[in-house]
């Protein structure tokens, strides 16, 4: 697994940076929201560890980023001056979950070890994450939604935004990240509907952002050609 590590502190940078590489997962550091920014399309993380206060752009304000978002990328933001407050403000604003500096290395191997497989799943869809590419197209679109978590209840939802790997969806009640589900779905232009498992990664004040966890290849293939089809 890719983990972008957003860090000022050169020691606690490295720090993270051995961590992360002693767990089996590749690292990849910088020093700024700016530079992070750019290595979100250059570098292709799985995931990403943000520290709140930088230099220039603030963590707050990268996790703000229409692009941060729209990326479906779980960040876990780390903070040293943690508060009830900022934590909140942080989940409001996308991240998958808030850790307090000195930052627990047990808590940050299970926040991790949580994302690992689901990082895996998205990979057999989208492809190698060591090579240098564009994220997997995705294209507006307005259909419902059913889903339904662990404990049966069924809710309603809008997809807003498609992809052959994930779907932002607008539902009335708060999906937090995290959360694991079974998405249905009939996808613009008919056909058999779609059932297919899937974890919240993102969640900002719009929608929620879910990547598919077993999508079969054929119905992959068919949400591919689909988008490719409503962008031309």
């Amino acid at each position: 697994m890719r983990v972008l590590i957003v860090e000022d502190e050169k020691t606690v940078g490295e720090v993270f940076r051995d961590f992360v590489a002693g767990l089996g997962h590749q690292p990849i550091v910088t020093t700024t929201a700016e530079s992070a920014l750019e290595k979100l399309w250059s570098e292709r993380p799985d995931t990403i560890l943000l520290d709140v206060r930088l230099p220039g752009m603030s963590g707050l304000e990268f996790l703000g980023r229409p692009s941060v978002r729209d990326s479906g990328i779980p960040v876990v933001a780390v903070s040293g001056v943690a508060s009830e407050d900022q934590a909140r403000e942080c989940l409001g604003l996308g991240a998958f979950d808030f850790i307090s500096k000195p930052v627990s290395l047990d808590r940050l191997r299970s926040v991790l070890s949580f994302l690992e497989p689901f990082a895996r799943s998205r990979q057999r869809v989208d492809g190698p994450r060591g090579l240098l590419r564009r994220p997997a197209p995705r294209v507006a679109v307005d259909f419902p939604v059913r889903i339904v978590p662990g404990n049966g209840t069924v809710w309603t939802g809008t997809c807003l935004q498609l992809s052959a790997t994930g779907m932002r969806v607008r539902s009335q009640v708060a999906l937090k990240a995290g959360l694991t589900a079974r998405l249905t779905f009939t996808p613009p232009g008919g056909g058999a509907p779609i059932d297919v498992g899937a974890i919240a990664v993102r969640r900002d004040p719009e929608a929620t952002a879910f990547w598919f966890l077993d999508l079969p290849s054929h119905e992959s293939q068919r949400l591919r050609a689909l988008v490719d089809q409503l962008l031309q």
